[in-house]
């Protein structure tokens, strides 16, 4: 397995130049990445680029909490798919969902999955264990293709990626069938190969070039091994 084809690059800058997002999206490009997430105001330039690469374009809605309308989120959500966005990661309505108004979380979640595959950031951070698993279930049955822990603003940080490697496996259990993706503080190759191993199958980082690189200069993991992560 190539470990290009498990990150979701990610560039989140506000008042990024175009040159900058132009970049990026090369730099995906030549790297084969499983995907760049960008910002609504940037997927057009991308998808211009990665036209027919093989990398996904996805567009994060609603960050960090999930607080807008569900009209303006289904706004959002259809605006990034006339700008050509292959996927949505799109917040889950956290306070709502803190609230215990679960249909609201749910039906909410419905309408963007509807719009174009969906990932949804549940904010793991901000979850007990068993919310975490309520969350879980909620995505599945939205009809997401992912469960992802978080986006801006993780509450955890590099110092605790063994609680958030907890949280994947909390996620793989509650979701079974449905994708898992881990994001937030991974930036080293040894970061990505703990989320990997604790069952994402999707790692979301802005540092996919460097561990892309450490990972061909360090004799990192076979394909048989990753093949036993499966």
């Amino acid at each position: 397995m190539e470990i290009a084809k498990l990150i979701d690059q990610t560039f989140l800058k506000k008042g990024a130049t175009k040159d900058e997002v132009r970049n990026v999206a090369e730099e995906s490009k030549k790297y084969g990445f499983r995907g760049l997430c960008v910002f609504p105001e940037h997927t057009k330039i991308v998808k211009d680029i990665l036209k027919d690469s093989g990398v996904k374009v996805t567009t994060l809605i609603d960050e960090p909490t999930g607080s807008s309308s569900h009209e303006e989120r289904m706004s959002l959500a259809e605006n990034a798919k006339k700008s050509g966005s292959d996927e949505i990661d799109v917040v889950m309505k956290i306070d709502i969902f803190k609230n215990g108004n679960y249909e609201e979380v749910l039906d909410d979640l419905k309408g963007i999955c509807a719009v174009l595959p969906t990932k949804v950031i549940i904010g793991s951070g901000y979850l007990t264990d068993e919310e975490i698993r309520k969350a879980s279930e909620l995505v599945k049955e939205s009809g997401a293709i992912c469960v992802k822990t978080a986006t801006l603003n993780d509450p955890l940080d590099h110092s605790e990626l063994e609680e958030k490697a907890k949280h994947i496996r909390l996620m793989r259990e509650s979701a079974p069938g449905i994708l898992v993706k881990a994001a937030g503080s991974i930036r080293t190759l040894s970061d990505l190969e703990m989320m990997v191993e604790a069952g994402a199958d999707i790692i979301g980082t802005s540092s996919g070039v460097e561990i892309v690189n450490e990972a061909a200069g360090s004799g990192s993991k076979t394909d048989e091994d990753w093949r036993k992560l499966e």
